[in-house]
This record gives structure tokens, sequence and C-alpha cells, in this order.
């Protein structure tokens, strides 16, 4: 009877955390789309870092132990993607604006679940 109630509430806060989410708000899309940019300049920054490593540990290795080897194959220089720079805030300040004009409506508060 005990596993039978577990089972039973367990399905039951299962179901209640299959309710559909709310719509992101222009403001979280925006966050969302500021975080996947600092993540691609991020991962640009370690190909560049790693090409550099690779290029290094070539040269003393053709220094070291490749007298005689064949020359190596020519590869594209590694390019510096340089720093970070966030997307442009006059991009979301003509869409700020409309709704700041709006200016009557306060923002809806999220409704409490209970």
């Amino acid at each position: 009877m005990k596993k039978y109630l577990l089972v039973m509430s367990a399905l039951a806060i299962s179901f209640g955390a299959m309710a559909k989410l709310p719509a992101l708000s222009d403001e979280a899309k925006a966050k969302a789309v500021e975080a996947a940019a600092k993540t691609a300049h991020g991962n640009k920054v370690a190909d560049f870092q790693l090409c550099k490593s690779r290029e290094k540990v070539a040269a003393h290795y053709y220094k070291t132990n490749g007298k005689g080897k064949a020359a190596p194959t020519a590869t594209p220089a590694c390019v510096d993607p340089g720093a970070y720079k966030p997307a442009e805030t006059t991009a979301a300040a003509p869409a700020a604006a409309p709704a700041a004009a709006a200016g009557a409506k306060p923002a809806a508060a999220p409704a409490k679940k209970g």
C-alpha cells in the first residue's frame, strides 16, 4: 500500500512539473543571445590558444628532432579573435522606447503558484 501511494505521489509531482512554462520575456531572450555570443567568442579564443600552442610545439619539434624530416605542410595562420565586444545597446534602445512610451501600464507581475 505504501509503495502504491509513493508511486502515485511521484506521478502526480512529475505531471505537475511538465506544465508548460511561460514564454521568455524580451529581456530574457536578450540575455540568452548575449550568453551565446560570449560562449562563441570564448570558443574562438580557445581555438586561437590551441593553434598557438600547436605551432609552438611543432616549432620546438622541428628545431630539436626534425632534422632531415620533410618540411611540414602549410596550415592556415592562427587568427586572434581580439577582445570580446558586447552587442550594441543602440539596437536594443529603440525596442525599449515604445515600451517606455506606453508608460501607463506597469509591467505585469508573474503569477504566483501555490
